[in-house]
């Protein structure tokens, strides 16, 4: 194998031949990152959508409906986290105007996806590294 001082790879094909030989140990070991990944992200987002500065609590529902899923599309695992919930867009986004029902509103944006989103970011980039490094 054709490795560089500190265990980086000084050419592609040995580093797509390591790939070939560890498969099956770096699609499990993804997959698991995929999914402790998406659970924190999931987590983070119920956390900021817990009252100031984001949407008050009531019931707790709405944090609930927060969800993850991670499924395989070939050799790539796909993380879709979403909510069911009907308010969720305007709780992110905020909404002025008139609604279906011709109720009237002002309600201001209460970000918590997006910050988390960015929040997590470097987190994920930490889990998906490492378990890169654990299965070569």
């Amino acid at each position: 194998m054709s490795r560089a001082k500190g265990g980086s790879f000084n050419h592609p094909a040995a580093l797509a031949a390591l790939f070939d030989q560890k498969g099956l140990s770096l699609r499990s070991e993804s997959e698991a990152a995929a999914r402790v990944s998406a659970a924190l992200l999931v987590a983070s987002i119920r956390q900021r959508a817990s009252g100031h500065p984001g949407p008050r609590v009531i019931t707790g529902k709405y944090r609930a409906s927060w969800q993850s899923d991670v499924t395989a599309a070939g050799p790539v695992f796909i993380a879709e986290i979403g909510s069911d919930a009907p308010q969720a867009r305007r709780l992110e986004y905020g909404f002025v105007g008139t609604d279906s029902l011709g109720r009237r509103y002002a309600q201001p944006p209460f970000p918590h996806v997006g910050p988390a989103v960015e929040a997590s970011g470097p987190v994920v980039a930490r889990i998906l590294g490492a378990a890169v490094e654990r299965a070569l």
